[in-house]
């Protein structure tokens, strides 16, 4: 079959950008970070009993598929959402799809994927893409992280979206079947809003949302003696991979949801939350110096002060921010 005729667009979060993308394509205009924020993407949580490559996992995202599930229900917009056992199924069902003329969403393993550069392979599995046709055994993709159009072959997207450990794709496709003509994105902004303070300041379990920073700090402070230098210096830039390498993050993320709540104040015409955006972009660039002092630290370029304990401190600053804000977003009202 030929390809389907699908625009690329850079973004900042792949989930976000291809939720877009993918409504973009249905001729209905969305910014990411409007999607992202109606889909309550914004979070955090430090599983310490829960392993990825070795070290504790931390996630500032919300699990797989739910920007886009959150986002179109929240807009009334239909869609399909599947998952197989079988490989061949999920192929077939594809390739059925696309057939049909319709772009669809993946969720796929990093560490497979050929045209990504090899600084960004590691066994993350939480990774979307958009593929837009196939033919001879060869599939179009769109990833928002490339700045190009590129292709993958039969086998090496099976090889992705069927990569092993850590919530694993399981052959995960998505797309939009019905999108209505007028929307009105009140609704889901105020709803998005209340649930992203919720899951940051609502939420009593101890390693999510604001609490799980102020956790992550706490243990952070004990690596060095508890684990030795080089251990402690892998858990820390395990963290940092996942803050700003794979999972935008620690800055971008906040960056992304900061630009929300601008275009949140437009819409609901509520001015304060112009000035919460603002608050979400100066904490972003905490997170950004934090990144960058933790960096410091794994390559042993960091100033003496700046030491496990320098650095906990950061995330308790980051933290306390963000509870302030979270706080006067949960008082939202329609």
């Amino acid at each position: 079959m030929a390809k389907i005729e699908f625009e690329h667009r850079q973004a900042g979060h792949c989930e976000s950008g291809v939720t877009s993308n993918l409504l973009h394509h249905h001729k209905f205009d969305i910014s990411e970070p409007m999607a992202f924020g109606i889909g309550a993407g914004l979070f955090f949580s430090y599983l310490p009993f829960l392993k990825m490559q070795h070290a504790p996992t931390t996630s500032f995202r919300v699990w797989p598929g739910q920007v886009f599930e959150r986002a179109t229900k929240q807009l009334g917009i239909k869609t399909q959402v599947h998952k197989f056992r079988n490989p061949k199924d999920s192929m077939d069902k594809l390739n059925e799809v696309l057939d049909q003329g319709i772009p669809v969403g993946l969720q796929v393993g990093t560490f497979h994927l050929p045209f990504f550069p090899p600084e960004y392979r590691m066994h993350y599995n939480m990774h979307n893409m958009v593929v837009y046709g196939h033919e001879n055994g060869i599939y179009f993709i769109s990833d928002t992280l490339m700045d190009r159009l590129v292709e993958i072959t039969y086998d090496d997207l099976v090889r992705v979206r069927y990569a092993k450990g850590v919530f694993a794709p399981e052959g995960r496709m998505y797309y939009p079947t019905y999108v209505p003509k007028n929307i009105d994105l009140r609704p889901g902004i105020i709803k998005g809003i209340r649930k992203t303070a919720n899951n940051m300041v609502g939420v009593p379990f101890p390693l999510i949302g604001v609490k799980g920073i102020r956790y992550l700090a706490k243990s952070m402070r004990k690596w060095e003696k508890k684990l030795g230098p080089e251990k402690a210096s892998y858990y820390l830039g395990q963290v940092l991979r996942m803050e700003e390498e794979v999972g935008t993050a620690g800055a971008g993320f906040r960056f992304i949801y900061g630009a929300f709540l601008n275009e949140a104040a437009d819409v609901l015409k509520q001015e304060w939350l112009r000035e919460l955006s603002f608050e979400m972009g100066e904490n972003a660039n905490k997170w950004r110096e934090f990144s960058y002092k933790g960096s410091r630290n794994c390559k042993k370029r960091g100033k003496p002060e700046e030491s496990y304990d320098y650095l906990a401190d950061m995330l308790l600053v980051c933290a306390d921010n963000e509870q302030k804000i979270f706080k006067k977003l949960a008082t939202i009202k329609g």
